[in-house]
């Protein structure tokens, strides 16, 4: 199955939920700290108890690299027992050029075997085509991200009138039909703006939960414009939603909260 026929067929059920799976020994509960492999141990009953209601999983490489070559171990095998119908985002932001991007689009896509990358573009189309050449997978381009200080240089106003975000929407667009892009929830107003630059490709939603963007107007906007194509990461506010030994079904009860939310809101727009 092709990457994108993963994260179409999820859609397809109104799954728009991504599972960001940024696991932090220090989050994880005390009660899972003592296994012997704890991280993957704690990744593993989140993936057993999320899988059936996400569209998708994003993995944090920075959380895996900071731990050596167990990080890079656990990371191998908490790819091995997610469903190879469920989409996985290797996030990692890459945004060299040249053997450089070559080795890292090899390791994302033929080592771990990801379904997709984030790619960070202010390097031009000399980053990101090692990743785009892999035309079977998708790559996320950071547009306007959900951080405080994304306002440093994504919102520059260019000499043509447009902010430095929607310069990079428009020729990400012409480098390849798989480019799709990250684009922060908690810049709302001007994501209402932004959806129609993106041409119906997928989008890829931080900042609901935890960092406070609205899970109901974000997915309002794209239903009343007949957009499905968009997912919502949610990391924090799913894998941490139970600090005891039942963390795993406290994440299992937050997606299906989030699940429920989503179809709601669906029901609400098509009367």
């Amino acid at each position: 199955m092709k990457s994108t026929e993963k994260l179409i067929t999820k859609i397809l059920q109104q799954k728009h939920i991504c599972v960001g799976l940024d696991t932090d020994f220090n989050k994880i509960p005390k009660s899972i700290q003592y296994e012997k492999n704890p991280i993957f141990e704690f990744n593993k009953r989140i993936i057993e108890q999320t899988y059936e209601f996400s569209a998708a999983y994003k993995i944090n490489l920075a959380f895996y690299e900071k731990l050596g070559s167990l990080g890079f171990e656990i990371l191998s095998q908490t790819m091995e027992i997610i469903p190879k119908d469920i989409f996985v985002i290797g996030d990692a932001k890459r945004g060299d050029i040249g053997n450089t991007a070559q080795m890292y689009a090899e390791s994302l896509f033929e080592h771990f075997n990801f379904d997709a990358s984030t790619i960070n573009p202010l390097m031009g189309i000399d980053s990101a085509e090692p990743f785009l050449n892999y035309s079977d997978k998708l790559h996320f381009v950071l547009t306007l991200t959900s951080n405080p200080s994304a306002n440093d240089f994504q919102k520059i106003k260019l000499e043509n009138g447009k902010y430095l975000y929607e310069e990079i929407i428009s020729k990400a667009i012409k480098w390849s039909e798989n480019v799709g892009f990250v684009f922060g929830a908690t810049n709302f107003e001007l994501l209402k703006k932004t959806i129609p630059q993106f041409e119906n490709r997928f989008v890829l939603l931080p900042g609901v939960g935890t960092q406070g963007g609205s899970l109901k107007d974000v997915v309002a906007e794209f239903y009343s414009r007949e957009n499905r194509n968009f997912v919502i990461n949610v990391s924090r506010d799913i894998i941490y939603a139970g600090n005891d030994n039942n963390f795993d079904l406290a994440a299992k009860e937050r997606i299906i909260f989030y699940n429920d939310a989503v179809n709601k809101i669906i029901d609400e727009i098509n009367g």
